[in-house]
C-alpha cells in the first residue's frame, strides 16, 4: 500500500480528542499492536489549513504519543502519512484514507515557555 507524505508546514494541529488505544476487533475488544508488538492509538486531531479545517483520526504507537493530550493541546505531527484503503464486508465495498504518524507531540510547555520569556 503506498504512503503520501503529509505536509504540515501550514497547518496548525490540536487534539481534538485524547488519545485511545486503538480497537482491533470491537466485538472481542482487542486492542491493535503493531508489527513490533507496540500498543496503536487512535489521536483525533483539528487539522487546519488557511483554506480549511478536518478532523483527522491518526494511528500512532504508543511511544509516540505525548502524555496529557487533552481537548485542544496545539500539537506537532511527526513523520504524518496517509494511505487509502479498500475492504469488503457484506457484500458492501467501503474505503477511504487512513493516516498515521510516528508521533504526536504537545506543544503546550513549548508555548508557555515562550510566553514567560
Amino acid at each position: 500500500m503506498r504512503q503520501i507524505p503529509v505536509d504540515t508546514t501550514n497547518a496548525t494541529v490540536m487534539v481534538a480528542k485524547a488519545p485511545q488505544p486503538k480497537v482491533k476487533d470491537r466485538r472481542t475488544g482487542e486492542i491493535a499492536l503493531d508489527k513490533d508488538g507496540v500498543t496503536l492509538m487512535t489521536v483525533e486531531v483539528m487539522f487546519s489549513t488557511p483554506d480549511e479545517v478536518e478532523i483527522l483520526k491518526l494511528t500512532v504507537p504508543q511511544p509516540g504519543v505525548s502524555e496529557d493530550l487533552t481537548m485542544g493541546t496545539p500539537v506537532a505531527l511527526t513523520g504524518l502519512v496517509a494511505s487509502a484503503w479498500e475492504n469488503e464486508f457484506n457484500g458492501q465495498k467501503r474505503h477511504g484514507i487512513a493516516f498515521r504518524a510516528v508521533a504526536v507531540t504537545s506543544l503546550a510547555a513549548a508555548a508557555s515557555t515562550s510566553k514567560a520569556a
